[in-house]
């Protein structure tokens, strides 16, 4: 990561709720190593400045936010801290997630409302509170971080998939009602990533069969779906790249 050159994002400052660690902070690294401000926003502080610290050791600047975006004065005050460190607010990338995955007739239901709060409702609660600057902002963009899962989950998928299809539908409508106000909306559906959402999986049985599905194929790593975001968001203003589907090769 370089700074000594003009990026495509110089002057702009994006929002990374989820930047803790795997997709959000390659992506935090990704969007200032093309000049942006970055805030990295999660639970865990220790990780964020860790990252926070490469950036600015290459040169970028970072803001880390401890926030849960289960809650919604936290949100708040992390879009305020954004606005007040940076100025405004130009993109925001809504990664935070969990996946609890377990067959329906073992699950703890706690997990699936654990799983719904975070990564469905805390994504449109953060959207929701970011829309009005995002729209001061021409052009603003909206990153949701979505699913291959939702298009064909396997067993004990069912409860994770039904929140990433949630993401992908709020998307596009959304889309369609903030393009007259400039703003954008692409959504990304990673599939299998080497990043640290299998570790919390509860269900033996349902871990098992992951890591054998991921020992099976090369998988992502978290800069691949980094460097898709970016794509993304670099596109001139009359360009919307909708939706980016990303699986490993090996996944056919």
């Amino acid at each position: 990561m370089n700074h000594t050159t003009a990026g495509e994002l110089d002057g702009k400052t994006a929002l990374i709720p989820g930047a803790s660690s795997g997709i959000g902070a390659a992506t935090a690294e990704a969007l200032a190593a093309e000049g942006a401000n970055v805030s990295l926003a999660a639970r865990r502080s220790d990780r964020l400045d860790e990252t926070a610290e490469r950036i600015k050791d290459a040169g970028g600047e970072a803001l880390s936010i401890t926030a849960d975006v289960t809650e919604e004065t936290d949100i708040e005050a992390m879009i305020d801290a954004t606005t007040d460190a940076f100025g405004g607010l130009d993109v925001l990338v809504n990664n935070a997630g969990v996946m609890l995955l377990a067959p329906v007739g073992r699950a703890d239901t706690d997990d699936w409302r654990r799983m719904v709060s975070i990564n469905l409702t805390g994504l449109m609660n953060t959207t929701h509170a970011a829309l009005p600057t995002l729209k001061k902002d021409e052009p603003g963009h909206v990153v949701n971080i979505s699913s291959d899962a939702r298009r064909g989950p396997g067993a004990g998928f069912g409860a994770y998939a039904a929140t990433k299809a949630g993401v992908s539908t709020f998307s596009e409508s959304l889309r369609g009602e903030v393009a007259g106000d400039g703003v954008r909306v692409t959504t990304i559906e990673p599939g299998a990533t080497d990043t640290e959402l299998p570790e919390h999986i509860p269900d033996a049985a349902a871990n098992e069969n992951v890591e054998a599905a991921i020992e099976s194929m090369r998988t992502l790593e978290s800069a691949d779906i980094a460097a898709a975001i970016r794509y993304a968001v670099t596109q001139p203003p009359r360009v919307n790249v909708d939706e980016l589907l990303v699986r490993p090769t090996d996944a056919g």
